[in-house]
């Protein structure tokens, strides 16, 4: 791949930044109950200064509902965009998504398992938290195990293994769950969707995103030489094991945390990464901010028409899957190559 310049990376960055504000500023406007530019302002303004008019129907759509989701869009595609990143780079392997080790499988079987059981909202949350983060200490623990083999392969195929497990067990909760009442909340759980986030949510979820994202940038250097192999790593004093343990905790706990408020979100994770790639090389220092923009205007942009194209709200799932598998297949068909 060619060496990209600094000057088209800072545009590319200022680029996806500026797209951010436009669709979070459109995104707040559009919907069932429309708000004009001015409303918007004068909510925002009367919110700032603590005047009234909050409490209208109006200031109710906008704090209560939009706002929150709309902050909740930006953080579950960055985050998912961060992991996919920082595992393509780990894995060595443009092909790798987040859920690679099993964490959304383990994480909807947490939530499944809290539906099934008639758990609050929270308690579903945290049971796919906990769900996701026990699926990939499984397969660190089938990893650890398996001596005398590659540790990146046997990572991917444990992962492969623990996922699938998870995925029939919330097959058999789906079969035994009430068929009225808990299996399509259980469907559109798994489908994915911000429909239900409030603004305690993406608080509650936002420590552990800051927790996985700031020791990536931190670390983005040694990231960056991690992905061109072992051996490279090595001669550079860097200690592969501790820091591919630690890439993965960080990653893991994004993406649990977030799947736990959203449910599964698929092609997020693997595409966006792929893109920014494509814009501005492999380099992960400027990779993963880019990524995250780009994960960031993406689900914002998805989640805005699964609410305003039909009548009835699409899950997030189905529309990054429409959009995401086929501009993948185009990505395969272009074969561009320079992956580092």
């Amino acid at each position: 791949m060619a060496v990209v310049s600094n000057r088209r990376r800072n545009v590319t960055a200022i680029t996806l930044a500026g797209l951010i504000v436009l669709l979070a500023g459109a995104a707040l406007m559009i919907g069932p109950y429309p708000l004009s530019l001015g409303d918007a302002v004068s909510l925002m303004w009367s919110r700032l200064t603590g005047q009234g008019g909050v409490e209208t129907a109006a200031g109710q759509v906008l704090f209560s509902i939009r706002l929150p989701r709309v902050l909740a869009a930006l953080l579950v595609g960055g985050a998912l965009a961060a992991a996919g990143a920082c595992y393509q780079s780990l894995f060595r392997n443009p092909l790798v998504s987040p859920d690679i080790l099993g964490v959304s499988a383990g994480a909807g079987l947490g939530a499944v398992l809290g539906i099934f059981l008639s758990l609050p909202v929270a308690a579903i949350q945290l049971s796919a938290f906990v769900g996701g983060l026990v699926a990939v200490g499984a397969v660190g623990l089938v990893a650890s195990a398996v001596r005398g083999r590659d540790t990146v392969l046997v990572l991917v195929l444990a992962g492969v293994v623990i996922g699938a497990l998870a995925g029939a067990m919330t097959s058999l909760l789906k079969v035994m769950a009430d068929p009225y009442d808990q299996l399509p909340a259980i469907t559109f759980w798994l489908l994915g969707s911000l429909a239900a986030v409030q603004a305690g949510d993406v608080l509650a979820v936002l420590p552990a995103v800051l927790v996985g994202l700031v020791p990536m940038i931190l670390l983005r250097w040694r990231i960056h030489v991690l992905a061109l192999g072992d051996e490279e790593a090595k001669s550079l004093g860097i200690d592969a094991g501790p820091l591919r343990i630690g890439v993965i905790v960080c990653a893991t706990l994004m993406t649990a945390s977030v799947v736990s408020i959203a449910g599964v979100i698929g092609w997020v994770g693997l595409v966006m990464p792929h893109i920014a790639r494509m814009l501005v090389g492999p380099a992960f220092g400027i990779l993963l901010p880019v990524a995250t923009l780009l994960g960031a205007v993406y689900l914002l942009a998805t989640d805005t028409l699964a609410r305003t194209l039909t009548a009835t709200e699409i899950p997030l799932g189905i529309l990054t899957a429409v959009i995401g598998a086929p501009f993948f297949l185009w990505l395969l068909w272009r074969g561009r190559r320079g992956w580092a």
